[in-house]
């Protein structure tokens, strides 16, 4: 056997063993999981916690968010702190040993070995249901067992993995517990970023309020989308949602990338097909009520790129544009829609 195939079937091996690994886990804390986490559980999805957002800011006394980013959390991840979380479940000392092994094996890097000292296995099955175990007692437990009695108002936490905001009443609540998450996290060696982490009034009342007062952000992010105060159909507020700049433009140049690499590695009808899937898995998470001017957007700006790029594989154009719209009628992109329509759903409790 070649050192490529021994390679090649150790990695399948390693793969099965984690997959195996993650579905006990998952079969053991499932019953443990607060509802307030979405983040790689079965039956429940990124798109379910923003509807969760959106109803407990529409429908409940909400005036405050804390946006919170956990700085490097799956790089930070403290290995003894994982394991101490993990033996208040388990007691089985061969499971515990194996998941040290995977927390410990390290990595390849510009073909040099890196041991690990810290964070989960990185791109391994492992990675999503160890990090919902170490928050689950981290953050969800401590919130829910100890802040949400503390406040005086209404208070709520949801979580899609490391990304989670927090929904206060009150102003001193607010103060309050971004402090208390700043120690906590300390006390596990991990950070809140300074500079992502803020408290801002998000309420109908504030989108009035003067300029000159401290927390009168109008927008705060959460799974890639913007969210702020608009207008309904009837004039009345309500929270909408938008593409966030960040990832609207990563998108964008992952694309334009992606179109200049594989214009002249593959005849045009074997990567169509992926061009196409490209565009449907960009609508089946960005396409959410309130934000259809972004996806349109999006699949405006793929076709420029693609008819850029298509006149770039000779020194001759191949299409004008009356030319390229004609060419798109017989090979077809998928047309933007919304897929996801929060405003006729219900919450997930």
């Amino acid at each position: 056997m070649s050192i490529r195939n021994a390679r090649s079937a150790w990695l399948h091996s390693k793969t099965k063993v984690q997959k195996g690994i993650a579905r006990i886990l998952e079969a053991i804390y499932e019953q443990d999981f607060l509802n307030c986490s979405y983040g790689f559980r079965p039956n429940r999805s990124c798109h379910q916690a923003l509807d969760k957002v959106d109803k407990t800011i529409m429908w409940d006394r909400i005036n405050y968010v804390i946006e919170a980013d956990i700085k490097r959390f799956f790089d930070n991840v403290p290995h003894d702190w994982m394991m101490r979380c993990l033996q208040a479940r388990i007691k089985d000392p061969s499971l515990l040993l194996l998941i040290r092994r995977f927390l410990k094996a390290g990595y390849v890097d510009a073909g040099e070995f890196v041991l690990t000292t810290k964070g989960t296995p990185q791109g391994g099955n492992l990675s999503p249901v160890l990090s919902n175990i170490f928050l689950h007692y981290v953050l969800d437990l401590w919130f829910e067992k100890k802040i949400k009695p503390q406040a005086r108002g209404a208070c709520h936490l949801v979580c899609y993995a490391d990304d989670y905001i927090c929904m206060v009443q009150h102003a001193d609540d607010a103060r309050h517990i971004e402090q208390a998450m700043r120690e906590r996290f300390a006390k596990f060696d991990l950070e809140l970023h300074p500079d992502k982490t803020r408290v801002i009034a998000f309420s109908k009342r504030a989108v009035s309020r003067v300029k000159g007062d401290k927390y009168s952000a109008r927008t705060f992010d959460f799974l890639g989308f913007t969210h702020y105060w608009g207008k309904s159909r009837r004039g009345n507020l309500t929270l909408c949602r938008k593409t966030s700049a960040k990832r609207f433009r990563k998108a964008c140049k992952e694309m334009a990338v992606w179109l200049r690499q594989v214009r002249c590695t593959a005849k045009l009808k074997e990567w169509w097909p992926t061009l196409q899937a490209k565009l449907r898995g960009h609508y089946q998470y960005y396409g959410i009520s309130g934000n259809s001017r972004a996806v349109e957007r999006y699949h405006y700006v793929t076709k420029r790129l693609v008819f850029k790029w298509l006149n770039r594989r000779s020194q001759k154009a191949s299409f004008n544009w009356s030319g390229f719209e004609m060419y798109l009628t017989h090979y077809t992109l998928p047309m933007p829609r919304i897929v996801h329509r929060l405003y006729l759903t219900s919450s997930v409790s």
